[in-house]
């Protein structure tokens, strides 16, 4: 029997990568890496061997779509943010086995999934960076899950996120599942993303996304799960929030009742609004 170890909503903030890198910029994302190498160290001492991704870089038009392949190896240069991710290497081994389970398992529950093993099938940066500083060294096995679904509806990501923690529970691997997105994520207007580097892009946005880490903190997912749609509408959320329905589909959905555990507190990044957090596993003490 597999088994579930780990869920989390994450960041995957491009100046993250900046941050390394000689400049002004270096270091100004240091608390969001630490994050990230702190859920790594996580998965670790739970005796995680996968780590899934619902990435929102990765857009489809119809279907839900893994990219399972056996092993993940290039140089990555973002066409989004170039000046923000370039030639940026990596390489990570696959777990085709889990990928093609949870496809079966979805598409038996009537929600339409499709698992690719194709080697010109390239991650995006959702899966990338969060990848860089929690799997630096291949510990983990690597599922990329497509997050932004143009045409779907949260109610059938809701349901595949369900789909996802039965085929889990059906594999031979102990997994930790990360919703890769932001909160409130509406750039400025044609401008710089560098320039803006610590800033929200509305106020209206700062609010709304602090109200919701409050809701989150309070294990409030009633409320959360009712205003979701609304949420992600108003507030422009990254690939519409389907990462955050999978993720919450998979733990119950406004049937969950676990406070969230901060582990990278609240910013602001190039107009949009990021948290590192921790969901624990309903059933846990």
């Amino acid at each position: 029997m597999g088994q579930l170890s780990l869920a989390a909503k994450i960041t995957h903030v491009p100046s993250m990568y900046l941050s390394e890198l000689p400049g002004k910029h270096h270091g100004c994302r240091e608390a969001a890496i630490e994050g990230h190498r702190e859920i790594g160290r996580r998965c670790r001492a739970l005796g995680v061997d996968t780590i899934v991704v619902f990435d929102v870089h990765w857009l489809v038009n119809a279907g839900y779509h893994i990219n399972c392949n056996r092993a993940f190896a290039g140089t990555y240069t973002s066409n989004e943010l170039p000046h923000f991710i370039k030639d940026m290497t990596y390489a990570y081994p696959g777990n085709p086995a889990l990928g093609r389970l949870i496809a079966e398992v979805a598409n038996a529950h009537g929600v339409g999934t499709r698992a690719h093993e194709i080697d010109s099938l390239e991650l995006e940066y959702g899966t990338l960076v969060p990848m860089r500083y929690m799997n630096g060294d291949q510990h983990f096995n690597v599922v990329s899950i497509a997050g932004w679904c143009a045409w779907h509806t949260l109610e059938e990501s809701r349901r595949f996120g369900r789909a996802v923690r039965e085929a889990i529970e059906r594999s031979d691997c102990k997994v930790a599942v990360l919703a890769s997105g932001s909160l409130s994520h509406r750039f400025n207007d044609n401008n710089s993303p560098e320039d803006a580097i610590h800033q929200i892009s509305r106020e209206f946005y700062r609010q709304v996304d602090q109200r919701v880490v409050e809701l989150w903190q309070q294990g409030d997912w009633k409320t959360f799960c009712a205003m979701l749609p609304e949420y992600a509408s108003l507030c422009e959320g990254e690939g519409g929030m389907h990462d955050t329905a999978m993720l919450l589909g998979m733990l119950g959905w406004d049937e969950y009742d676990k406070p969230v555990e901060i582990v990278t507190d609240y910013f602001a990044s190039s107009g949009t609004g990021q948290i590192n957090a921790i969901f624990p596993l309903p059933g846990a003490a």
